[in-house]
């Protein structure tokens, strides 16, 4: 099959959705179908317009300066995607175009796709309109809700990572939705990489805990609970560290105004697997994620996971057994609150290196394999081109 796979979000960016993604393009082109990444040119690149890739033109993301949207007009996707003497202006006529972020490049590639009567589907991987509230934007919350709904309406599937996301879109009015889930490299993340002399660089003795935050350091994602948690826990346990790997920014006010946390900034591939491995206890405050990969990463690299009951955590964290969960409440204060105390569960542990509950953590992990994932991916792509072309899945209006 052909698929023309669009994403505004790709390495060398460093995200769960560029990594995911790119994951997903080897995968299929590795199972032998023919895909054509388009995604924005990003700074430096040069232009390339190929039956492989395509890059777009495109911008910097408002507040992110470091991630970009793409642009492109339907006609121009159309009459690249159409044949024309026998060649298109790329050499790829698409059999079915997948969108995995919601961007203006997204948007044009689903409305020059119905235009062509292509099938289509599309990821639901983030809660952009969630976020509008953690920048004093709460009021345009609702229109970028309906701007999502509008453009999850032109797929003919919408991937989504878990059962309860499923649930709540589907309350909110969005259709066609196939829960799909998430995997883990557990070769890459191993607890086998423990770093006594990493530990000892964090100021951590063999039996101090060591909380763990990889992540983007950003509003919506609400690191500052991170912290707060981790200042309450130093007063029952002053030898606790915390580690935040990540970049963002809030990072320069947030290592400002926390001198005694380990700034330890971006790491990847094995350097990344050291960090988690090393470390005991992996905070995740978010409210706002859809899944949060890096819940996986920290279970498979055989960490205690601290999380609200949401997302990732609530498929794979089992409350005392692989981690521990704080309720989702309906106020601010009172979901910090439960918060600190899961904190406070987690830290009554042992913190020894074979601890059952590393085991248990590490076991959860390895259910969620990405060839899996992948595999089921793939056969709902082929069945959802199938389905869209036989007429199962009728057209949804153009807003």
């Amino acid at each position: 099959m052909r698929i023309a796979y669009i994403t505004e979000t790709h390495p060398p960016e460093i995200n769960g959705v560029a990594l995911t993604a790119a994951r997903a393009v080897a995968y299929l082109r590795e199972a032998g179908h023919a895909v054509q990444l388009l995604r924005p040119r990003q700074a430096g690149e040069p232009a390339l317009r190929n039956a492989r890739e395509w890059r777009s033109l495109g911008g910097p993301i408002p507040m992110y300066d470091d991630l970009r949207y793409g642009l492109a007009r339907p006609r121009q996707l159309q009459r690249a995607w159409s044949h024309d003497r026998g060649r298109t202006a790329t050499g790829f006529v698409p059999d079915l175009v997948h969108v995995a972020t919601p961007g203006p490049l997204a948007w044009a590639a689903l409305r020059a796709a119905r235009g062509m009567g292509l099938p289509t589907s599309a990821d639901f991987r983030t809660n952009f309109h969630a976020y509008s509230r953690h920048y004093g934007l709460g009021w345009l919350e609702p229109v970028v809700l309906g701007y999502l709904r509008r453009l999850h309406a032109m797929a003919d599937c919408n991937f989504v990572p878990t059962r309860a996301l499923a649930r709540e879109l589907a309350g909110q009015g969005f259709e066609r939705l196939a829960v799909v889930g998430r995997g883990v490299d557990a070769q890459r993340f191993d607890p086998r990489w423990r770093d006594a002399a990493l530990r000892t660089a964090w100021g951590a003795s063999d039996e101090a805990p060591v909380l763990l935050y990889v992540g983007r350091l950003a509003a919506e994602k609400n690191v500052e609970l991170a912290l707060a948690a981790h200042r309450r826990l130093q007063e029952r346990l002053p030898e606790a560290r915390l580690v935040v790997v990540g970049d963002g920014p809030l990072r320069a006010r947030l290592q400002s105004a926390h001198p005694e946390v380990h700034f330890a900034g971006v790491q990847r591939d094995q350097a990344l697997a050291r960090h988690y491995a090393s470390a005991d206890v992996f905070l995740f405050p978010s409210l706002t994620d859809t899944f949060g990969n890096v819940t996986l990463e920290a279970l498979a690299s055989g960490l205690s996971v601290v999380a609200f009951d949401t997302a990732a955590a609530a498929e794979h964290v089992r409350e005392g057994v692989s981690g521990w969960l704080a309720p989702v409440e309906p106020s601010r204060v009172d979901a910090d609150t439960a918060f600190h105390a899961a904190l406070a569960r987690a830290t009554s542990n042992i913190w020894r290196a074979d601890a059952p509950l590393r085991q248990a953590a590490r076991e959860a992990a390895l259910r969620a394999d990405w060839p899996r994932v992948l595999q089921r991916f793939e056969q709902r792509l082929c069945s959802t081109a199938d389905a869209a072309i036989t007429g199962r899945f009728p057209h949804a209006a153009l807003a």
